[in-house]
């Protein structure tokens, strides 16, 4: 089976994305999972924290499905959003679309540049919900906002919301990898207190409306980003720091940065994610899944999209002391 697609990334969070709408290759839910495991391996396959597949929709102009690394499937992926919105906007010419997702249909625009020559992508993250049932996450309150959690530390305090996937963040002075490491694989190794797993987000306040954040994402990882985890972290930074609604938090990343727009609206909270959707390269897999093995022709890099991409990467770095 020969599958053309294209490598990309949000701040760093990269995907393969296979586009199935320019042809159906009829994929099975076990095909796409098998896919997950044999393409995003980065010691033996192509290397990616997930695959998007673009396909078609009768709600909106696309449908984007994730599978992490792992094989199992996200509810939701911000950085990998912004890639399909840069993929269907260009490839239907318009500045504004929407893209159906697991639990919603989400508008999705090109907007100004967070950065110069950038390309930059705006995806609404939404429902969002601090309601435990959401995430699940099995605690004796309807929410879980600023408490500790005694399996995962007993310093800590962390907040849970869902943006539909779940997550858990806390503010810390500064963030220590080898931490959120451990808690991150505590977290995801605690059934009986979420039992579909949980991203885990450290967030350091940099100044007013300026965050660092690293994040363990399930299924993944550490990772250079997750935008769902940016947002949640933009969010647990407004109703418990110094940020502001209405006002774009620059957000930090291990892989560059974005910028989120926390909004509130009749008690609910909504959020813009806006950033780049850079693409690396495109190629074409050759693969035998029966077999599990593939091949990939040459590679047509986009070199000078690239370059300008490493601009950004130098400057988040420098924000941080990196």
């Amino acid at each position: 089976m020969k599958i053309p697609y294209i490598k990309c990334h949000g701040s760093g969070n990269d995907f393969i994305l296979i586009d199935e709408i320019e042809k159906d290759f009829g994929f099975s839910e076990k095909e796409r999972e098998e896919l997950s495991l044999l393409l995003c391996d980065r010691e033996n396959g192509i290397g990616s924290d997930g695959i998007l597949f673009v396909m078609p929709s009768e709600k909106a102009e696309g449908r984007m499905r994730m599978f992490n690394l792992d094989g199992t499937e996200a509810e939701m992926c911000g950085n990998g959003l912004r890639c399909v919105a840069r993929h269907m906007i260009e490839k239907l010419g318009k500045k504004e679309i929407a893209i159906e997702t697991e639990k919603a249909v989400l508008p999705v625009s090109q907007v100004e540049e967070i950065f110069p020559e950038i390309d930059t992508f705006s995806v609404m993250i939404e429902p969002v919900s601090f309601e435990v049932d959401s995430l699940p996450m099995n605690f004796a309150g309807k929410e879980a906002v600023d408490v500790k959690i005694p399996e995962l530390s007993e310093e800590r305090t962390f907040t849970a919301l869902s943006v539909p996937n779940p997550h858990i963040v806390t503010i810390v002075d500064s963030v220590d990898q080898e931490e959120l490491l451990s808690v991150g694989k505590k977290a995801n190794d605690l059934p009986e207190v979420f039992p579909n797993g949980v991203n885990v987000s450290y967030v350091q306040v940099l100044e007013k409306n300026k965050i660092f954040v690293r994040t363990f994402e399930r299924g993944v990882g550490l990772t250079n980003a997750c935008g769902t985890a940016m947002s949640a972290s933009s969010l647990v930074s407004t109703i418990l720091g110094p940020n502001d609604l209405g006002t774009p938090i620059v957000v930090i990343n291990k892989g560059g940065l974005v910028n989120c727009v926390v909004e509130k609206d009749n008690g609910r909270f909504s959020i813009q994610l806006r950033g780049n959707g850079t693409n690396v390269y495109q190629a074409e897999v050759d693969v035998d899944l029966g077999a599990l093995t593939f091949e990939v022709s040459e590679k047509q890099f986009f070199a000078e999209e690239n370059a300008t991409y490493e601009k950004l990467e130098a400057f988040a770095a420098s924000e941080i002391g990196g």
